[in-house]
């Protein structure tokens, strides 16, 4: 019998057509596919109660217009809707640009493990500058350890994505694979300069060195959460080794909580 996965997306471009490709290639799975706006009233209507799984491919809460930002908490039935998901132990997927939805909601980036800011502002009670993006990096992609997510894979694989110089709450996460890459400013642009229409620019961006972790999982009281940052776009969506995570991953967090496992350091 399928389970039923619920997908949200919107909030950020993406290539529709190869997307639901992905999706089509995760069997055993009921989907429901819900797009931004329409995607926030649905959830809060109940469309999550009865989901086996959530995969998040979403970044709600924006608005760009004029070179500007703004940003908006959701409205509290979809608040009330997330915690009563997670609160029945059922889990998530949250993958790529996922991790800057809601950034006016501060226990949604706690939900996560961290957060990709467009503009400067504060996190955990202190100011932090706005997150930096590079696309089409090149990198090595290295397991941390054993865990089911990772079952199948081979302890490193090549593959060509975005990465994210972001917030990142290592301490509160169990890390599934970091990338071998410089997570410093001089390899990514500001995400504030994008937003203001200098694409690929990180003049006087002096963004302190942020964490190489591209996966990892958490609980979320009995609930399991896990964050994949690949998925920029087709190439990433074609690659065996991240359909293989997502399928995983996706099974993971429908099967309950997760247990501490022994990970071991990156080699570089």
């Amino acid at each position: 019998m399928a389970r039923s996965l619920l997908v949200l997306s919107g909030g950020h471009p993406y290539e529709e057509v190869p997307f639901s490709e992905l999706l089509d290639s995760l069997k055993g799975w009921d989907v429901r596919y819900l797009i931004h706006p329409e995607a926030e009233i649905a959830v809060a209507e109940g469309a999550a109660d009865a989901a086996d799984a959530i995969l998040l491919y979403d970044m709600p809460g924006y608005a760009f217009a004029d070179g500007k930002v703004t940003s908006r908490p959701p409205s509290d039935g979809f608040k009330a809707a997330i915690r009563r998901y997670f609160e029945s132990d059922k889990g998530a997927v949250m993958m790529h640009h996922a991790l800057a939805g809601w950034a006016d909601w501060p226990d949604w980036a706690e939900m996560i493990g961290g957060r990709f800011l467009y503009q400067p502002g504060e996190v955990r009670g202190r100011e932090v500058r706005d997150s930096g993006y590079r696309h089409d990096v090149r990198y090595t992609a290295e397991i941390c350890g054993d865990h089911p997510v990772t079952h199948g894979l081979p302890d490193t694989f090549e593959l060509t994505d975005e990465l994210y110089l972001a917030e990142i709450f290592e301490d509160d996460v169990e890390p599934l694979i970091r990338a071998r890459h410089d997570f410093v400013a001089e390899n990514f642009y500001s995400a504030a300069h994008a937003v203001a229409g200098r694409m690929f620019d990180n003049t006087g961006w002096d963004h302190p060195p942020g964490s190489n972790l591209v996966a990892w999982t958490k609980s979320i009281g009995d609930a399991r959460l896990v964050y994949l940052q690949f998925g920029d776009g087709p190439e990433t969506y074609r690659n065996p080794h991240v359909r293989q995570l997502l399928r995983n991953a996706l099974d993971h967090v429908a099967n309950g909580r997760s247990e501490p496992r022994e990970t071991k350091e990156p080699t570089g």
